[in-house]
């Protein structure tokens, strides 16, 4: 798979974009493993398409963002676009054994490239969207999942080397129940905040997702997290690249698709269910962010949800 690389600038590392040869999934895999040795250090760079590095076993080092983090077997490690790697040594990987997936979103589909999909509205990719200010965040692999988990990503290698007939279906078949499983374990995103020593980012979070339904406001959330809504409002933004405001806004819009692709609910109850008791705020407040209505989005059926009286709880963007 070939990338091209745009030189940093001034306040940016250099970035990576992936560029299949024609006809080439734009899918990646590779080991993570002593044959990094060879490679020798690798400069401090970002990615514009998402990717997940995941370890097997315990040894080495992963350099993301200004952070070093020794690997322990379970780790993963998802990095959304945007997000900070290190600079790479030689060495790092030595005694690591995992493996690396990349990918651009337009394999899961011809709709996930849409003008009001794209990253933060596609229900398997919503742990790839945060700020890339905080760098990869980790999670860990139950230890009763991991085999699974490596043989999952033995078979979309082995698909992308051999290429069979059938090839690029079972690619996109792996890599979709890959990223169910990555979700799963993404649904705690409070516990992956701490996880990730993002103690405040964890409480902020907690606090909207409790209270998203109810009015809620930058200084309601400042008051239970006791910081000024002038600090949390910098720190935020410096950490997420959004503000507390739009982290509101966000997790609301969040549950509203799912209300409007899951339920026949009136377009109003909807937006009250989410924190809008004004049926005109939501549905402008809704425009703005998709850049359609609430009505054309669900006649456009945007999220292949299967229609139910009762929608299943969706978990709120990660920080």
């Amino acid at each position: 798979m070939r990338t091209i690389r745009t030189a940093p600038s001034r306040d940016r590392p250099a970035t990576y974009s992936m560029r299949p040869a024609p006809g080439e999934l734009p899918v990646a895999t590779w080991r993570l493993d002593h044959s990094w040795e060879s490679t020798g250090t690798f400069e401090e760079h970002a990615h514009d398409f998402p990717g997940l590095a995941y370890f097997q076993t315990t040894g080495g080092l992963l350099r993301t963002g200004r952070r070093s983090w020794p690997i322990e077997a379970g780790d993963l490690f998802v990095v959304a676009p945007g997000d900070v790697m290190g600079h790479f040594h030689a060495g790092d990987l030595a005694h690591a054994q995992g493996w690396g997936v990349f990918f651009t979103a337009d394999v899961l589909g011809p709709d996930v490239p849409g003008a009001h999909l794209a990253w933060r509205t596609h229900p398997l990719l919503f742990p790839f969207v945060r700020g890339g200010a905080i760098g990869a965040l980790r999670m860990r692999v139950p230890e009763a999942e991991r085999t699974e988990w490596t043989a999952r990503i033995q078979a979309l290698h082995d698909e992308l080397t051999h290429r069979q007939d059938g090839y690029r279906e079972a690619v996109a078949a792996h890599l979709t129940l890959l990223l169910i499983a990555v979700s799963r374990l993404a649904a705690d995103i409070v516990g992956d905040l701490r996880e990730n020593h993002e103690q405040l980012l964890a409480e902020v979070f907690e606090v909207i997702e409790q209270r998203y339904p109810q009015p809620l406001s930058l200084r309601d959330v400042a008051a239970a997290v006791n910081i000024s809504p002038g600090h949390l409002t910098s720190t935020v933004r410096r950490k997420t690249g959004r503000t507390v405001q739009e982290w509101i806004t966000e997790r609301r819009m969040v549950q509203a698709r799912r209300l409007l692709a899951a339920t026949e609910l009136p377009i109003g109850e909807i937006g009250r269910q989410v924190g809008f008791p004004d049926a005109g705020y939501f549905a402008r407040t809704f425009g703005k962010v998709h850049g359609t209505s609430p009505a054309q989005w669900r006649r456009a059926g945007a999220e292949p949800t299967t229609r139910t009286t009762r929608p299943d709880r969706e978990a709120p963007p990660s920080g």
